[in-house]
């Protein structure tokens, strides 16, 4: 029987260069590039409320809305994640889906802290 053929990396999980996502639905990521502007336009007026020393309070409230806007953003990312990139190592070689669990775990990890 003629040796199996290496596989190839899975592209999300090459060592040593930069990691690009599997799949990614165009919508999505012009959503999450709309959000994330909004979210640059929030963050410059929180800027200009700190140096116009404003109310405490109201900056709080501004700030919290900036951290649920990134919350959605982050919802959309593991969703797109575990879509593509997450379910195609899981289907791959022990190795790929090994991988991807630990790698998943540091995410998350990070991510519920």
């Amino acid at each position: 029987m003629p040796p199996k053929p290496a596989e190839k990396p899975h592209p999300a999980t090459k060592k040593g260069t930069v990691k690009h996502a599997v799949a990614v639905d165009a919508d999505v990521k012009t959503s999450n590039l709309m959000r994330l502007r909004r979210i640059e336009g929030q963050i410059r007026g929180l800027q200009k409320m700190v140096e116009e020393d404003r109310y405490c309070p109201d900056i709080l409230m501004q700030v919290a809305s900036v951290q649920e806007a990134l919350k959605g953003v982050s919802r959309e990312l593991v969703r797109n994640h575990l879509t593509h990139c997450a379910r195609r190592a899981l289907k791959g070689t022990d190795a790929q889906a090994s991988e991807a669990i630990d790698e998943l775990i540091a995410v998350w990890s990070k991510h519920t802290a």
